[in-house]
């Protein structure tokens, strides 16, 4: 096999088909069946609907709190995901990595998943413009524009999303004679006079800058922007910006309102597979003189206009704590040092000094670190084996800790499931099943190598709806064969709906399972309180990008993870913007946000011990891979019922998930507190497993706030709901 395919089909893994699945809504097709679950789950269900189950909450066994950061939100500097639904910016390709052409440029078979990017093409003939490499303001050339006469010669860009009435603002860097005759036209309808053009003044022989101001007199998503001259001679375009003028910052006031009223606790940014092939310092500084450059882990252009600087400003729009991942891909030990005093150093740094002069004096004081992402993975940009990666980890732990011995140091970790799952455990060991104390147990290789430069390791997992790992496969597959699938090592399943939903859940008790290994093997990590950040999860719709049955799953991971909050400190959704239905000029919670918006507003943050009548079943696949040894869940099946008390302790707040398309009976019993006086009752529901949220549609999930009469004991939970009770504590 040639090494270009070698790359192409690692850089392709089923396990970043799941992400962007996570991220994109894109479907998986599968093929394989493999049987179908027994009667005895659903057997257990129906019985369930028909008797009551008894929830017991002892307030005498309390839990660690959870941390606001257990609510974390996790983006990607990737396509779409922060330069248009997060950024402003209207134009793709604004300081022209691509070449100016009418005819279709060649594009990464990735971009669909991202939004294929908007691209500049002539006005005029093709001829009149040429990019030049040798007189470059930015990157590897810049469009040079031949004028003649009174034709306009120049480019122009459509697609542009415009508003009735709204203002926009932008500039261009330009450069030729003072006497050409260059204009910006902002265009929103076909005829003559659906445009608004601004005259620039006299250019200069060298590059300046020179604003415009636009204001839209219609709806269109067809919009356009052109640039264009008159005129002899030739005139060179150096960069072109244009956003809504109520851009804040930046940033967009829709989404950043409403991502800041999740109050997530923290982001993880800027990401992501990307980050091992980024470079930190291509992104600071003027943003019309950051290079674009290729991402050759998604094989999509980064503009580099969101940098460190415009991530801090998002963090203090969003209310969030920062949380940044430096390069331990291509990248090393002296630069990520860099990029901690660039963050924290005081100006008397070199790295301060230089934040300071691109005018921001201020330290931004981040705490959080993550060393590396996903370095576990085939798929990753300068992955290495454990042995030697624990001596990288640990040289860039040296080095950031020097320059800040205050920050907090997150290890990029596997445990068993995820090295089993994606194929690496075989890759290395040749058995599918990793086993703690082998190159395949990644995290206790950094635990037995590294714990001295560590305060907690990292876990990643994505669940895919339909689907279940198949260990009886996977040393038939050559992940790094050509003809390999991405979904090879996993075949389709039929199995009840609880126990679909149940499954991302069930990731979460298998770390926890293999967490209380760790602790065996390593009693440091108690005696340090190492702990774990799951800063990478979703789960991923066969069918569609959202829906309510996703995210009445994602009730049961917040459940699973408030379970274990002695260990489980901070995890990040992929993605932050996955909370919403957005399009280019709106946006709303969908499902996934308003999940997150429930618990963050109405759930205590002192767990409290729930046991019940109704044990979760064993379970039905085997212990390895995606199946933990117990099932997720409290012993209330098929609900999942979880407690916790208010940080002032006034009032007792239950939750429970009903994963069923039936009602269920629910019996409280209260140990330990006393409670009193009338509750409150906030549920959560769809019209049906496949509803959403979008953006200008009646919503089809929804939050609702009950009024209830005394202490509830005897609760009838509605089918596919989730449930938060309000109870006074006297």
């Amino acid at each position: 096999m040639s090494d270009s395919k070698n790359e192409n089909r690692i850089m392709l893994s089923r396990r970043e088909a799941l992400y962007l699945a996570a991220t994109a809504g894109m479907g998986i097709a599968l093929d394989k069946p493999v049987h179908a679950m027994g009667s005895a789950f659903a057997q257990q269900a129906a019985t369930a609907t028909s008797e009551s189950i008894t929830a017991t909450i002892d307030a005498g066994k309390l839990g660690e709190p959870i941390s606001k950061y257990l609510y974390g939100m996790f983006i990607e500097n990737l396509g779409s995901l922060i330069y248009r639904s997060l950024w402003a910016e209207l134009l793709d390709d604004r300081k022209f990595y691509y070449p100016i052409t009418s005819a279709e440029p060649p594009r990464p078979g990735r971009a669909s998943f991202m939004g294929a990017a908007r691209r500049w093409v002539s006005v005029g003939p093709d001829s009149s413009v040429t990019m030049d490499p040798d007189n470059a303001y930015v990157g590897e050339h810049t469009p040079k524009i031949s004028m003649e006469g009174q034709a306009p010669h120049g480019i122009q860009q459509s697609g542009l999303a415009l508003v009735k009435g709204k203002s926009y603002v932008g500039r261009v860097v330009l450069a030729g004679p003072a006497d050409a005759k260059v204009a910006v036209t902002l265009v929103w309808g076909d005829a003559p006079g659906d445009r608004q053009t601004v005259a620039m003044p006299a250019l200069r022989s060298g590059f300046a800058k020179y604003p415009f101001k636009f204001t839209s007199n219609a709806d269109t998503d067809a919009g356009r922007l052109e640039v264009v001259g008159r005129g002899t001679g030739s005139f060179r375009i150096g960069a072109v910006s244009i956003m809504p003028a109520d851009n804040v910052q930046g940033f967009r006031p829709d989404t950043t309102k409403l991502l800041r009223e999740l109050n997530t606790g923290m982001w993880r940014l800027p990401g992501g597979n990307f980050i091992s092939g980024y470079d930190w310092r291509n992104a600071i500084g003027d943003p019309d003189k950051r290079p674009p450059i290729m991402d050759y882990a998604w094989h999509f252009v980064q503009p580099n206009d969101v940098g460190m600087d415009e991530l801090m400003i998002l963090c203090k729009l969003l209310g969030v704590a920062p949380y940044i991942t430096v390069n331990a891909g291509f990248g090393d030990a002296r630069s990520s040092a860099d990029h901690v005093e660039y963050a924290n150093g005081s100006t008397h740094t070199p790295m301060g000094a230089l934040r300071a002069a691109n005018g921001h004096p201020e330290p931004y004081h981040v705490k959080y670190w993550n060393i590396g992402n996903e370095m576990y993975g085939y798929w990753q940009l300068g992955h290495t084996a454990l042995r030697y990666y624990v001596l990288k980890h640990n040289e860039f732990a040296t080095y950031m800790r020097k320059v800040d011995p205050s920050i907090t140091l997150l290890a990029s970790g596997a445990m068993l499931d995820e090295m089993t799952i994606t194929a690496n455990a075989f890759l290395v060991t040749g058995k599918v099943q990793a086993e703690y104390g082998t190159p395949s147990d990644w995290t206790g290789g950094l635990l037995e190598h590294s714990l001295p430069y560590l305060d907690a390791v990292t876990e990643h997992w994505y669940a895919q709806d339909g689907e279940r790992f198949n260990p009886s496969i996977v040393a038939k597959k050559d992940i790094f064969d050509p003809n390999y699938s991405n979904r090879d090592v996993f075949s389709p399943v039929s199995e009840p709906l609880v126990e679909e939903l149940r499954r991302p859940s069930n990731r979460v008790r298998l770390i926890a399972e293999e967490w209380t290994e760790y602790k065996k093997r390593f009693p440091e990590i108690v005696k340090r309180n190492i702990f774990v950040s799951i800063d990478e999860w979703a789960n991923s719709s066969r069918s569609r990008g959202g829906s309510w049955k996703i995210a009445l799953s994602y009730g049961l991971v917040l459940q699973e993870m408030f379970r274990h909050t002695d260990f489980i400190k901070m995890s990040a959704f992929t993605m932050g913007t996955s909370t919403l239905s957005l399009n280019a000029t709106g946006a709303v919670y969908n499902d996934n946000g308003l999940v997150f918006k429930i618990y963050r507003d109405h759930f205590g943050t002192i767990p409290i011990d729930v046991t019940g009548s109704s044990p979760q079943p064993a379970p039905k696949f085997p212990v390895g891979g995606d199946q933990p040894a117990i099932n997720a869940g409290s012993p209330t099946f098929p609900l999942d019922v979880s407690a916790a008390l208010t940080p002032d302790k006034k009032f007792l707040t239950v939750a429970v998930v009903n994963p069923t398309e039936a009602a269920h009976h629910l019996n409280l019993e209260v140990h330990g507190v006393r409670l009193g006086g009338d509750s409150t009752l906030w549920q959560l529901t769809g019209s049906s497993l496949d509803a959403n949220n979008a953006v200008g549609a009646k919503p089809e999930v929804s939050i609702t706030n009950t009024p209830v009469s005394g202490v509830p004991s005897a609760l009838t939970i509605k089918p596919i709901s989730i449930n938060i009770y309000r109870i006074p504590v006297q």
